[in-house]
């Protein structure tokens, strides 16, 4: 199966660590800016960097943007090129933009231009702090939606030495628990019969109710 190729436009430091990420990960990374220093900075690191003006539908042509699979808009502050650059990456047929939104008046600018993922990073750091801050038991936080989310939380005191099948996990409290972080090893998909012990890290998906509900029973234990 053919690797998914992605180009990143905007070497700031969202756009440098998503760059160098995916390209540790064994991607092919095509990074473009308009700046030179830039560009020589982070040429090592991954496939292709481009120093260029990516606003021009003529040059993005001419790198050959129609081959990736995946484009992220990294640009924040100068919202008219964010702008104009997923306005011509959704008008090329890309099939999968990210853009990066510094306000809410850019997001939903990005939304009217079809970006099929928006990322406000300081507003998405910020919620997982402050869930964190409120849930201090829990170790990290994904949301999946506004509604749904995937959290790394300490087993429950009250769990330790039963079973997941005795404490009826998914009827009772209404979650997935979908990998166990044990001290030697990851349990994926753990069955019915595993027993749950002291120090246990349980991922978990579920409804942000119900999560929550499970660190208010840690909470009147």
């Amino acid at each position: 199966m053919k690797r998914k190729q992605f180009v990143i436009f905007g070497l700031g430091r969202f756009g440098v660590s998503v760059a160098t990420t995916l390209s540790e990960a064994g991607y092919e990374v095509m990074v473009v800016d308009p700046s030179e220093e830039k560009i020589q900075e982070i040429s090592s690191l991954v496939t292709h960097a481009v120093q260029a003006d990516a606003t021009d539908m003529d040059t993005l042509c001419a790198l050959g943007i129609r081959n990736f699979d995946v484009a992220i808009v990294a640009i924040g502050k100068d919202m008219q090129a964010s702008i104009m650059i997923t306005l011509l990456l959704k008008e090329i047929g890309i099939p999968y933009v990210v853009a990066k939104a510094s306000t809410e008046i850019h997001q939903r600018v990005l939304e009217k231009l079809g970006a099929d993922r928006i990322i406000l990073p300081e507003y998405e750091m910020g919620r997982r702090i402050a869930t964190n801050l409120i849930s201090g038991n829990i170790i990290d936080y994904i949301e999946l939606s506004k509604d749904y989310s995937i959290v790394e939380v300490e087993v429950l005191p009250q769990w330790e030495k039963q079973s997941m099948k005795d404490l009826n996990i998914r009827t009772k409290y209404d979650i997935n628990i979908i990998a166990i972080k044990g001290q030697e090893d990851i349990i994926v998909s753990p069955g019915p019969n595993y027993i749950f012990n002291k120090g246990d890290i349980l991922v978990a998906v579920g409804d942000n109710k119900a999560l929550q509900e499970i660190e208010n029973k840690r909470h009147d234990a």
